[in-house]
């Protein structure tokens, strides 16, 4: 199996990120827009809103997680929102999508995070099985709404 590297994005990693994040971004049906996926990467690092780990296997961008910060009131800790993970298909079932999961795990442990949040397809089962794997909850004891602008 090939050896997978994970470190934390910066600018300079872009290029990489760009194609994982369309094809991501294509998985949940949005139409292939490389150049708004550039633009919004760059900004997120610049602006340092959100942390994003990505995967190499030989040099190559494989896969990345997306965390965004938030903020536990009740608890008055932060929290970071597992916002995105992918792995490209050429790369999944090596362990990569693990070792991603797991880098997003010990950053915000090592934060002093409360708490990581996350939300998926009722349909993305492979992803649910990785989840219960590392020992996330189903939490059903709230409803989560969304309001479109």
């Amino acid at each position: 199996m090939p050896q997978t590297t994970i470190t934390r994005a910066t600018l300079s990693d872009i290029e990489s990120l760009v194609p994982l994040f369309d094809d991501y971004r294509q998985f949940y049906e949005q139409d292939s827009d490389i150049g708004a996926a550039r633009s919004f990467l760059t900004e997120r690092l610049q602006r340092e809103q959100s942390v994003v780990f990505l995967a190499t296997i030989n040099g190559h961008g494989v896969g990345f997680v997306q965390l965004y910060p938030s903020f536990s009131s009740v608890g008055m800790q932060p929290v970071w929102i597992l916002n995105d993970l992918f792995v490209a298909e050429s790369a999944r079932r090596t362990g990569v999508a693990g070792n991603l999961m797991q880098a997003a795990i010990d950053f915000a442990s090592e934060s002093g995070a409360r708490r990581l949040a996350l939300a998926t397809a009722f349909d993305n089962l492979p992803a649910q099985l990785l989840y219960v794997e590392f020992g996330w909850k189903r939490n059903d004891a709230f409803i989560h709404f969304t309001y479109e602008l």
